[in-house]
């Protein structure tokens, strides 16, 4: 046991003037293996206590527990099937230009900023607004988000899960025609060349290949299915592979951070070990120098199109995961001191370079198809599960020991999803746990719960249309939204707790303020850059599409529907935070802007920052 001392101001002035000297008293215990902390404000005259509430909040075992946790949560599926077809298409190195700007000015910064806000509130999504009251309806618009990706997030693990199953066969179901889900259309592989594709016609879209079928009409049932109106009822097999998934984020959640970094150990690791020995193998085969020549070829002239730089800013968002509440609930089970600032520089890169680093595992396989079909690289090259599915398992059953490479693919796969959906789930769990201590004296229940209901949700997504749904989901759930709610978490932060305020808070943890480089981005680069993807993202928002299914207009309407039901917590909230409060106008105005360990200083007309807040609130109410 060790007993730290250092100053707290969140608790200090909610309980006595800020002139007074008080300390925080924390106890760090060892608990099977976990750290918890016991705080209490102790007066420094040695009278009796100001507070006696005692509050317990775990702590990493061990420092590389959170390293890994962040590690794998941001490095997910996209990283594997999205980044390197990106790179490949806007200009190969080229893309990287915009990539590491977008990484250094904006993705960097918001990264760092959640991890500083929920290590030193040590808060989840929604509590960690006690900084600025009004904000924390975007608390709940995350928390939200987070639950709703994880509704079709589960659904893809599944799939990794059913591949598995599957390639455990001495022959790989999807290797040949002739089988029960296969159409009468189906043709073999090898008799599919340049000659049969035709001129115009992608092989990665020709659809009747057996890795094709097995997909559409032997997993998802594609075939029954007449649209999003027609579902049907929940395959039995991926219900199954759904129910082992939502079963091992429980057990690995179940406990908090004592279980679920221990998890990560595997989860985490795993990926990397997996891209190595798959690199490796795929640098050997025939055809393979030219995908990764494809993969790495430099086109300065894509720089100048608008949609490259679009699809940098929105990849690295995304793939970093910033805004899902995740990072400020890991954050917030660090030791006060942890340098967040080291942690948010170490594992950025990793992301990134992981990212960069897979193409060369994806890319050496489709120049490898390339080769094997006589067509050019730009036609087996696709993004998303065509390419984990589809290509890539297509092209392991065609080498020698298919098993072996196929099972550790999709145990790649697997590992890639589990820690990812971790993550998520933990945002919820903490978030509203937090929230309502109720939920967190029964975090056993309250997990199961969760993971229970994520289950029941998740079933719309595997029934016969259910790609439908999740093509509906990906879409709204995640995408102007989260955009919408960091964007206002980033203003919040920036502009009405105040970058200096911040800058201190970052001082008492650390010792060190940010420098000038970090002020500057969470003021002014961070929220333009966020605006600019927003403002992206609704100018080439399209209608659905699946392949060529065109979604009915009135599931676009749901799609935003699902959208604006995270999005409008953020001026519902703000607008009941405002009309609870007692006073007069413009001391509701202060009570909703100034930290709850402030508000004894609203009374005495001692706001600080107030005219600057003050103005940018009606700035805002004025844009909307």
């Amino acid at each position: 046991m060790e007993v730290q001392m250092k100053p707290d101001h969140h608790k200090l002035s909610a309980v006595a003037p800020l002139n007074q000297c008080d300390v925080e008293l924390t106890l760090v215990k060892d608990q099977n293996g976990v750290q918890c902390t016991s705080s209490s404000i102790v007066p420094n005259h040695g009278g009796p206590l100001t507070s006696n509430t005692e509050v317990e909040r775990e702590i990493w075992g061990k420092k590389i527990d959170f390293l890994l946790s962040v590690i794998g949560f941001a490095v997910d599926l996209a990283n594997v099937w999205r980044f390197p077809y990106l790179c490949y298409k806007n200009g190969g190195g080229a893309f990287l230009i915009p990539y590491i700007l977008f990484l250094v000015i904006a993705g960097m910064p918001l990264f760092y900023m959640e991890l500083a806000l929920g290590q030193y509130n040590r808060e989840g999504a929604a509590t960690v607004w006690k900084i600025c009251p009004v904000f924390k309806g975007v608390g709940y618009t995350v928390i939200l988000i987070a639950l709703y990706v994880g509704f079709y997030y589960n659904v893809i693990i599944a799939w990794s899960l059913y591949y598995l199953f599957s390639s455990m066969t001495s022959e790989l179901p999807w290797l040949k025609c002739g089988n029960r889900w296969n159409s009468p259309n189906c043709v073999d592989p090898l008799a599919i060349n340049k000659s049969v594709l035709g001129n115009g016609t992608s092989y990665a879209k020709y659809k009747i290949t057996p890795a094709a079928e097995y997909y559409e009409r032997g997993v998802l049932h594609l075939h029954e299915s007449k649209g999003i109106q027609d579902l049907g009822m929940p395959r039995w097999e991926l219900s199954l592979c759904l129910i082992v998934v939502v079963f091992i984020l429980y057990f690995s959640l179940w406990k908090g951070v004592k279980s679920s970094g221990k998890v990560v150990y595997i989860t985490a690791t795993m990926p990397y070990i997996v891209l190595f020995v798959l690199l490796i193998r795929g640098i050997t085969l025939p055809g393979s120098m030219n995908g990764i020549k494809a993969y790495l070829h430099i086109d300065f002239n894509r720089l100048n199109n608008l949609e490259v730089w679009i699809d940098a800013a929105t990849q690295i968002f995304f793939s970093l995961g910033a805004g899902f509440g995740v990072l400020i609930a890991f954050a917030s089970y660090n030791k006060f001191d942890n340098n967040c600032y080291r942690d948010a520089l170490l594992t950025t890169t990793v992301n990134c370079v992981t990212s960069f680093f897979s193409g060369f595992a994806i890319f050496s396989v489709l120049g490898y198809m390339a080769h094997k079909h006589k067509v050019k690289i730009e036609d087996v090259a696709t993004e998303g599960a065509g390419l984990v599915f589809i290509i890539y398992p297509e092209a392991i059953s065609t080498l020698p020991g298919s098993t072996f490479w196929a099972i550790l693919f999709f145990i790649m796969l697997l590992t890639l999803g589990i820690d990812s959906s971790m993550g998520g789930m933990e945002a919820v769990i903490t978030g509203l746990s937090d929230d309502f201590l109720f939920l967190k004296r029964n975090r056993k229940v309250f997990t199961f719960a969760t993971a229970f209901g994520t289950f029941l949700f998740s079933l719309l997504c595997i029934t016969n249309g259910g790609i439908y749904v999740l093509t509906l989901l990906d879409k709204y759930a995640a995408g102007t939204a989260i955009l919408f709610g960091v964007l206002i978490e980033a203003i919040g932060v920036s502009w009405f707790y105040g970058v200096d305020r911040f800058s201190e808070d970052i001082e008492r943890m650390m010792g060190f303020k940010p420098g000038l480089y970090w002020r500057l981005c969470w003021k002014f680069v961070s929220p333009a850059f966020l605006l600019f993807v927003v403002i992206a993202s609704a100018v080439t928002s399209s209608g659905l599409k699946y392949d060529e299914y065109v979604f009915p207009n009135w599931s676009n309407y749901v799609g935003w529907g699902v959208a604006m039901s995270s999005m409008l917590f953020v001026p519902f909230y703000a607008i009941y935070k405002f009309f609870s409060i007692p006073g007069t106008f413009k001391e509701r105005i202060a009570y909703c802007i100034t930290p709850e360990h402030e508000h004894h200083l609203v009374a005495e007309g001692n706001v600080r920052q107030f005219t600057v807040s003050f103005n940018l609130f009606f700035f805002l109410i004025y844009l909307h």
